[in-house]
């Protein structure tokens, strides 16, 4: 399936990339922390639609997104 030429897998690449990206503008670390665990979060579900799969992607975003859920986690105990 494609959208203006690009395929589906690939807007997910760059949904995961601008999310990201505005998570850096938080003002807010939680804030922060949110909104790039989704980016990190749509990262792993793109990591896995390539084909093949590319591991890196996939463990270095499910290492970030465990990061910012313990720190989430750790300041609302």
């Amino acid at each position: 399936m494609e959208f203006f030429g690009v395929s589906l897998v690939e807007w997910i690449g760059y949904v995961a990339m601008a999310t990201v990206l505005v998570s850096f503008l938080m003002k807010s670390v939680n804030k922060l922390r949110i909104v790039n665990s989704l980016g990190c979060l749509l990262f792993v579900l793109y990591g896995l639609l390539l084909q093949p799969l590319s591991k890196p992607i996939i463990i270095t975003n499910i290492a970030i997104f465990s990061i910012n859920l313990y720190y989430l986690l750790q300041k609302k105990a």
